[in-house]
């Protein structure tokens, strides 16, 4: 599993939502066709997270990017953009709508959501190329509906969990010693 996408796992739980990480979808024939992809595997999302008391599903893809460029805005919002094929999701609207609508019914079916539950689609960024890119993605995703779960929004979240009480997560763990040693030089 990879470290950010247990991160953000663990900071939606935090918030009020069951995760699960590396959510496999179970495309019929018929969706794998509709999508164009009729041999593909099953497909995977990072990161869902469900708020029992709104019914809302939260599906989260992840791109840490620490110690590389970053993400780039035009890879999110152009679909013929070189980098586009990293956010398939973000960036193919027949793909996007299928996944969500079989990840509802299989949740539904599983008994692991309430029928017709509210889905919204994120994206946890560890690190952007340029606050440009940042400010790009964060007016096209709020045009959309869609999550920004960007650096300010993890940090805030690791400092709420050094300031909390003990749990054995790895995130709360790590948060109590950084924050504690730096208290006073972080607020």
């Amino acid at each position: 599993m990879d470290a950010f996408e247990q991160l953000v796992s663990e900071v939606l739980w935090s918030e009020g939502c069951w995760t699960q990480t590396e959510v496999k979808v179970e495309l019929t024939k018929e969706e794998k066709r509709l999508i164009g992809r009729p041999s593909a595997p099953r497909w995977e999302l990072d990161v869902v997270g469900y708020a029992p008391q709104t019914n809302a599903l939260r599906i989260i893809e992840c791109k840490s990017y620490l110690d590389s460029a970053g993400v780039v805005a035009r890879d999110l919002m152009d679909p013929d953009s070189k980098g586009a094929n990293r956010y398939k999701l973000f960036t193919d609207e027949t793909l996007r709508t299928v996944v969500i609508h079989r990840l509802a019914l299989q949740f539904t079916e599983m008994g692991a959501c309430a029928p017709n539950p509210k889905i919204t689609l994120g994206l946890a960024c560890g690190h952007f190329r340029s606050t440009a890119d940042q400010d790009a993605l964060k007016l096209h995703f709020d045009e959309r509906g869609w999550e920004l779960l960007d650096e300010a929004w993890i940090v805030s979240h690791l400092k709420t969990l050094a300031n909390g009480g003990y749990t054995n997560k790895t995130s709360a763990v790590v948060a109590k010693l950084i924050y504690r040693k730096m208290k006073g030089v972080i607020s």
